[in-house]
């Protein structure tokens, strides 16, 4: 079968444009549309988990093969949360500059040597006959003591990435040019890993 559509599982504006850039410069034959059915409950402890009920979802629903990314963002001294509650961090409302600030706010007195975090994607990719597929990427980096840039969503603002030889960067992910940010992205890694399932198809 050969695959040109493939249907991404989410209702973020935000991610769809992040998506369809990224497939578009590694795989501009294949369209990514956007998800217009019901949001299944992610009651998934994991990314891979969450990312699994909302591509299956996905799939029944458009009877497209479906791609969905579940994420956030890991803060080491935090015992690795946010993580899958990232989203949540402030509360249920999914306020991002609510969940920046009380961050910010619970590092306030930490050195930058103890404010190392990472993002995790995990992007899953389930068929409409069933077959099941899942892969991370990771993108390292700290926080920042404030808020900066007028790109990207989430905690784009206050996330430092690290530079490509592993030093620590000064660019808020916000600060990044869009097309800077999706060559280097925890999205854009997993979706490296996932070309050759997409290629298989």
């Amino acid at each position: 079968m050969s695959v040109d559509r493939v249907v991404l599982a989410t209702h973020n504006a935000h991610k769809v444009a992040e998506f369809q850039a990224i497939v578009a410069a590694v795989r501009p034959d294949l369209t990514v549309v956007a998800y217009d059915g019901p949001e299944p409950v992610e009651d998934g402890t994991t990314f891979a988990q969450n990312a699994l009920i909302k591509a299956r979802a996905a799939a029944a629903h458009t009877g497209l093969p479906a791609l969905a990314d579940d994420s956030g963002l890991t803060v080491a001294v935090l015992g690795a949360a946010p993580g899958v509650f990232s989203a949540y961090w402030a509360g249920h409302q999914k306020d991002d500059v609510a969940n920046r600030r009380l961050l910010l706010d619970q590092l306030s007195d930490l050195a930058p040597e103890h404010r190392a975090a990472f993002f995790t994607s995990v992007i899953a990719l389930v068929t409409p006959s069933g077959e099941e597929h899942a892969v991370e990427g990771i993108w390292p980096g700290r926080l920042a003591t404030s808020e900066s840039g007028e790109n990207g969503f989430g905690y784009d603002p206050v996330f430092l990435p690290d530079n490509s030889d592993g030093t620590p960067g000064t660019r808020s992910a916000a600060e990044l040019s869009p097309a800077e940010k999706n060559a280097q992205s925890h999205r854009s890694r997993a979706f490296v890993a996932l070309q050759p399932l997409l290629a298989a198809l």
